[in-house]
């Protein structure tokens, strides 16, 4: 279980949508920090792709958690990154640089993630690029 997690990041890290799109399930639900439920493939395509356009981001001192009899794993982080372009309802942006920990929760079946959840502290990013 941890594998298709640590691919997971690695292709976040890599920049690489379809990688990061190989590890999930055709149904995943992807549960977004402040945000609704996504559901399936394309739709995390476009939040990858909504996300690029406005944020350069690396993560690091990435630690996996797992839990294989029951499914899940876990993973705590630290995210890097710059705020590219101005999102909605957001802070306006001008290339700020901000730095903070986050953790991502994950549903696993059959090799595949089929939930993420992904929590970060939104204020404390509010006031970094403020």
């Amino acid at each position: 279980m941890a594998d298709v997690v640590k691919r997971y990041f690695e292709a976040f890290n890599a920049k690489d949508t379809d990688a990061m799109l190989n590890c999930l399930s055709d149904d995943v639900a992807h549960h977004v920090n402040e945000g609704n439920v996504r559901r399936g493939k394309a739709a995390f395509a476009e939040f990858c792709a909504h996300m690029s356009r406005c944020y350069d981001e690396t993560l690091t001192d990435i630690v996996i958690f797992d839990a294989p009899d029951q499914g899940r794993a876990a993973a705590e982080y630290v995210v890097h990154g710059r705020y590219l372009a101005t999102d909605e309802g957001l802070p306006e942006a001008g290339g700020q640089q901000y730095q903070l920990p986050a953790g991502s929760f994950f549903d696993v079946a059959d090799g595949l993630i089929t939930r993420v959840t992904t929590r970060y502290n939104l204020s404390d990013w509010i006031r970094q690029v403020s």
